[in-house]
């Protein structure tokens, strides 16, 4: 047995294909340096939460402070906050990573810019993460409930935000500000709508944005501008990403509008699989032999 032979489908590059190992490998080493970078922040808790009642007072005068009163109601409804925690704990992560998948079945034309903005996104979370600390609502007196840790006994999360139980060391408490669960809530509906012109697929992902951005303050882990900041800031970093992709985009137009066929044709590695129209055919033209030119 040659050695090449012995090795697993995966690594040789033959069950995903190398494109496909290699976006994997990508993924996960940014996911791992974000993670571990975050952790170097400043941890001092004063000065956090003196940024967020900065945050507070300017939420008073947008008339945004609708913390308490989110935060309170879940607290009220444990057959609504149990989910809530689940969903905090489970969607960002694979919903994220669901929709990624889709992008890159569909072609790179699809997937690259996509990829890129969450990149883009996290870049400037994370300068945000270690230069700006901020509590959350459920670290600053005033009659915030960490409803996650109320209701940590029916899930894998512990007291440390939405790490499982043990696993509190590696998460950053005060990578508050900006809130990246609703900026890749948001970046799901809109890659979505850009992607599909299925009405019911756009609907959910407008559920899935609207959903995270409640969930993410009713269990005391965000503030309303933390949502805001987030959603501004993927539409930012898409607003960054795209010019570098507008060819592709314009292939992509093109392939759509002039491909005949009503059955996806082969997946082309740059576009992706396309539908196009039907064209007519005449079954009276088509009995009749060719002319040879």
């Amino acid at each position: 047995m040659s050695v090449r032979s012995s090795l697993p489908a995966i690594a040789r590059g033959t069950l995903l294909g190398r494109r496909g190992v290699r976006e994997i490998a990508l993924i996960g080493g940014l996911y791992i340096f974000y993670c571990v970078t975050r952790t170097f922040a400043e941890d001092s808790l004063g000065p956090a939460q003196d940024r967020a009642g900065d945050l507070f007072h300017l939420e008073r005068v947008l008339h945004l402070d609708w913390e308490h009163s989110i935060n309170n109601w879940f607290v009220q409804h444990p057959w609504a906050a149990v989910p809530a925690c689940y969903w905090y704990a489970a969607a960002h992560y694979v919903v994220t990573l669901t929709v990624l998948v889709w992008l890159f079945r569909k072609g790179a034309a699809h997937y690259s810019p996509a990829r890129w903005v969450l990149v883009v996104s996290c870049v400037i979370a994370l300068a945000c993460y270690l230069l700006l600390p901020t509590a959350p609502p459920r670290l600053v007196s005033g009659g915030y409930v960490d409803v996650l840790s109320l209701h940590s006994d029916v899930g894998w999360w512990s007291t440390d935000a939405s790490a499982p139980k043990g696993m509190g060391q590696l998460t950053n408490e005060l990578a508050a500000f900006p809130s990246l669960h609703a900026g890749w809530a948001l970046w799901v509906a809109l890659v979505i709508r850009r992607n599909s012109q299925n009405p019911w697929l756009r609907g959910l992902g407008w559920l899935h944005a609207f959903v995270t951005a409640a969930v993410v303050v009713g269990t005391g882990n965000h503030w309303i501008l933390d949502v805001f900041v987030g959603w501004a800031l993927v539409i930012v970093a898409m607003w960054l990403v795209d010019p570098w992709f507008a060819d592709q985009r314009e292939r992509v137009a093109v392939r759509v509008a002039f491909n005949p066929r009503l059955a996806t044709g082969p997946t082309d590695p740059v576009v992706g699989p396309v539908i196009g129209p039907v064209a007519a055919r005449d079954p009276e033209q088509a009995r009749r032999p060719r002319e040879s030119t």
